[in-house]
């Protein structure tokens, strides 16, 4: 069975030359570099390394687990070999999810040239492949692991062990009988036709042809009434379930004269659940769909703690890939621990330990080129500077020199603001975080001031006067309030980086009265999660309305020195904008922020609920009193699809799955239930259990689908999960489609639901 790869991509001399083989340097620090023979197999799918050409090979990676290729002068540990390697022979692979990047040198700029075109080439074409194409070549990559001797063709023998392989325990007289149906050749082998017909009588969905008989007179088609009736009763499609039945026809029934007669066969129907239109996620909150025309301060803030890190706080390594992960996957606020470093160049790292140390210029050049790649609006540097007065000021030379027009340094239209600009107004900028010596007004007074002087002595024609040279200060930073402007001691705070912080100026948390008393709107205090959840639980109203008005940062708890996460939900409940997460390992906590922020195109800024934005707001945390009528949600947990092995899963074993639900909002809300387990059946599992909850405060709900295996004797083993808010929930019969533990696609691993959400009936008076 011919790779489906094979067959989109244009005759290729890259490619050939990639499945002849290479032998390549791979690097993994300053002092480990081995030469590898690195091979495209004939599928076109992976990449296989053995230490010599003719040696015992394995695999090194599949294209589906690549996101792009970068040059050599990209990759901070090429560059810190560039003595001994030309950077031009040098790439890096880099991975989806938290896999590290592979680095390679090749033995000439040319060989280099090749494996970067080829493998772009192919990322490429795996990305821009449809459903149907993404499935057709799941199966091709199955076909050619099952065929053993690698004949074009599958014996018996060779379907049982790929049937073993894929998670299907099936009675061998039921599979010879159904590899005899899809053997038209009567060969007594599978060749990649009847290997895909094979395929489709074990993925036979008898839930969904029940489905399709329930609403078809027929039991052959669904007229376009037919359709219509059931976009409207099952799917909750309403008013626009007419209009909306014709497009999904014309995008998913595959007979032509079907589309024609605007009916839609079992196929179609199929194709329609599985597709995004089927989602449990809705379409319409996939792109921006929500007003970035309001303040900072009424958004939840796309956060990442220790960023330049990805490992431990204790002796992890330190990378700017942490900062390009981050910024990719849609973070908007970035932390960087900044220290006196040698030869005057500050340098970033977790202080007083072990973690490796990178230059703090290198990380303002990734976030310069990697700011905007995934969306447009602001990022926020938050600044946590250790440095002497010298070395602030390289700080702020290398963000204005290497930011440009990126950096914000004063308001966006040099006037005194009233309240923050909006996500819109900032888009494209970089914001700076951090201590600041003065207020705004001084700073936008004294900018007048110097343009008066400027336009003056333009006037007069006299010379300006060179600024007096400033010796470095000594002594601690005291409140620019407290201090006379005539008679202000020397600051340990240089004042060009000082300036740069403009709307984002740290100060340091008494309480919320004195914050109300003495602060200003663009004035932000951080709190540790311990500090941040007592607020909630002593004064939960106060943080809500303090949180209306000014922006609030929550970092994790130092003991944390494995960078575990919190959950961030408790933080959200009360409005704290910019919740910090240790990005870099994943795990529920993770799952739980990728998936408030899945929505509004990822864009790293999801707008909080109204009740949250009202400086006036009476909503408690703890006790909430939800503002519209609590929900019931029952979700019929139907059937498994072509569900993977856990990690844990021994090998000759096949997974038990069961479907656990979970809800994450308020307190009250807070639950989890879960299935029976399905034993030997990881392929097409059937559960049609029906789970059912209630929740007070659905605007702040999150639901998290975890598929586990079941073991009665040890913990249960993780197989794929899938987090979505509340509000971008689909009602009707769903796919979720699963993610990996990384938030990778398991593809095509899903879970198929049926979704009823009602308003709680009144009580009957009595």
């Amino acid at each position: 069975m011919a790779s489906l790869l094979q067959g989109r991509l244009p005759a290729s001399e890259d490619l050939l030359l990639m499945q002849n083989g290479t032998m390549m340097r791979k690097v993994r620090s300053r002092s480990w570099k081995k030469l590898r023979y690195f091979r495209l197999q004939e599928d076109g799918m992976t990449v296989w390394h053995a230490r010599t050409v003719g040696g015992s090979a394995k695999p090194s990676f599949s294209i589906s687990d690549v996101e792009t290729v970068r040059e050599g002068h990209e990759s901070e540990l090429l560059r810190s070999l560039a003595e001994e390697f030309p950077l031009e022979q040098g790439f890096t692979v880099v991975f989806h999810g938290r896999r590290s990047n592979l680095d390679l040198v090749a033995g000439s700029v040319a060989e280099a040239q090749v494996w970067m075109a080829g493998l772009q080439l192919l990322v490429d074409a795996v990305t821009n492949m449809d459903q149907q194409e993404r499935l057709d070549q799941w199966l091709s990559d199955w076909f050619y692991r099952g065929d053993k001797n690698q004949d074009g063709r599958m014996t018996f023998q060779e379907v049982q062990r790929l049937l073993h392989l894929m998670n299907v325990e099936m009675d061998p007289d039921y599979a010879l009988q159904l590899f005899q149906m899809a053997d038209t050749s009567q060969s007594g082998t599978l060749e990649g036709g009847e290997f895909v017909e094979f395929y489709k009588a074990l993925m036979k969905r008898d839930e969904v042809q029940e489905l399709f008989e329930n609403f078809s007179a027929d039991g052959q088609k669904l007229t376009l009434l037919e359709f219509v009736d059931f976009l409207r009763e099952e799917q909750k499609e309403g008013e626009r379930a007419p209009d909306l039945a014709l497009e999904l026809i014309d995008r998913y029934e595959p007979s032509e004269s079907g589309k024609l007669r605007h009916v839609l066969s079992m196929d179609g129907l199929l194709s329609y659940l599985s597709s995004k239109d089927g989602d449990i996620f809705n379409p319409a909150c996939l792109p921006v769909y929500q007003d970035m025309t309001q303040p900072l301060n009424h958004y939840y803030i796309s956060s990442s703690h220790n960023t330049y890190l990805l490992g431990d706080q204790f002796c992890g390594q330190s990378s700017v890939e942490g900062y390009i992960r981050a910024l990719k996957r849609g973070c908007r606020c970035l932390e960087v621990d900044i220290w006196d470093g040698p030869n005057g160049e500050p340098i970033v790292y977790h202080g007083h330990t072990l973690t490796s140390r990178i230059l703090f210029k290198d990380v303002v050049a990734s976030v310069a080129q990697y700011a905007f790649q995934t969306s447009d609006y602001p990022v926020i540097l938050s600044l946590e500077n250790h440095c002497s007065w010298d070395q602030q000021q390289t700080l702020a030379s290398h963000l204005t020199e290497i930011l440009g027009d990126q950096l914000l340094s004063t308001t966006v239209d040099g006037l005194l603001p009233t309240q923050l600009p909006s996500p819109e107004e900032l888009r494209r900028k970089i914001l700076v975080k951090g201590k600041k010596l003065q207020t705004l007004e001084e700073d936008l007074e004294e900018e007048e001031e110097e343009e008066e002087l400027e336009l003056q002595l333009e006037r007069e024609g006299e010379p300006e006067l060179e600024p007096e040279v400033q010796s470095e200060p000594e002594g601690p930073e005291l409140s620019p309030r407290s201090q006379d402007k005539r008679k202000r001691p020397k600051s340990v705070l240089c004042p060009s980086l000082s300036a740069l912080v403009v709307y984002l100026k740290s100060v340091s948390f008494h309480s919320f009265a004195h914050s109300r008393d003495h602060y200003r709107f663009y004035e932000i205090s951080s709190f540790s999660e311990a500090k941040a959840k007592s607020l909630i639980k002593e004064a939960g109203n106060e943080f809500v309305q303090h949180n209306a008005w000014q922006l609030s940062r929550v970092y994790p708890s130092g003991l944390r020195t494995d960078s575990s996460n919190y959950n961030p939900q408790e933080l959200w409940n009360a409005g704290c904008q910019m919740v910090a997460m240790n990005v870099q390992t994943a795990g529920l906590e993770m799952d739980i922020c990728d998936g408030l922020f899945r929505q509004n195109g990822g864009c790293g800024y999801v707008l909080k609920p109204g009740f949250l934005r009202d400086a006036q707001s009476t909503f408690y945390p703890e006790r909430p009193v939800g503002p519209s009528k609590a929900q019931i949600l029952r979700i019929q947990v139907i059937s498994g699809q072509q569900l993977p092995k856990g990690a844990k899963t021994k090998e000759g074993t096949i997974v038990d799955p069961l479907v656990r639900v979970e809800v994450f909002g308020v307190r009250p809300d807070t639950a989890r239930q879960e299935t029976n387990h399905v034993e030997n059946n990881g392929f097409n599992p059937y559960w049609g259990e029906t789970l059912c909850f209630r929740v007070q405060v659905p605007e702040l709900a999150l639901l998290r689908f975890l598929v586990k295996d079941y073991n009665w004797k040890f913990r249960d083993d993780f197989v794929g999960q899938y987090t979505l808010p509340w509000t971008c929930m689909q009602q009707g019969y769903r796919h979720i489609h699963l993610l990996s533990k990384d938030g990778i696609s398991l593809h095509p691993a899903s879970i198929f639901v049926h979704i009823c959400i009602e308003e709680e009936p009144e009580e009957a008076e009595f």
